[in-house]
């Protein structure tokens, strides 16, 4: 079964910056696309950031310039970068995995951004 477990939430002002992670069980190569999802309380779950694995890479229009997603193959990991936090990125951050017609998730992280 494979397992992703999300690390790096938290409380922050806005304008500072965290970096949430995401270690995949498996090997990271084997998924055709890595992702970063988010969801705010009563709002539908929304992409922030995919990366499928031949490149391509996309972001939801309002974190465009602000958030980086990157992997580190050699520790299964793959990382959101979030600068210039706002309070409107507090939400669950979900990291996300696609091999072939499945899908994986993490169990979400909290990011909070208030001043």
């Amino acid at each position: 079964q494979v397992q992703l477990v999300e690390s790096g939430g938290g409380l922050v002002q806005p304008g500072e910056s965290l970096r949430l992670s995401c270690v995949i069980s498996e090997n990271i190569d084997d998924f055709s696309a890595v992702a970063w999802y988010r969801q705010a309380p009563g709002k539908q779950r929304e992409a922030v950031a995919i990366m499928p694995i031949h490149g391509g890479t996309k972001y939801g229009t309002s974190v465009l310039g602000r958030f980086a997603i990157d992997k580190i193959i050699a520790k299964n990991t793959v990382i959101l970068q979030m600068n210039n936090l706002k309070p409107e990125d507090s939400a669950v951050y979900f990291c996300n995995a696609v091999r072939y017609s499945s899908q994986y998730w993490g169990q979400g992280t909290q990011v909070t951004v208030s001043s």
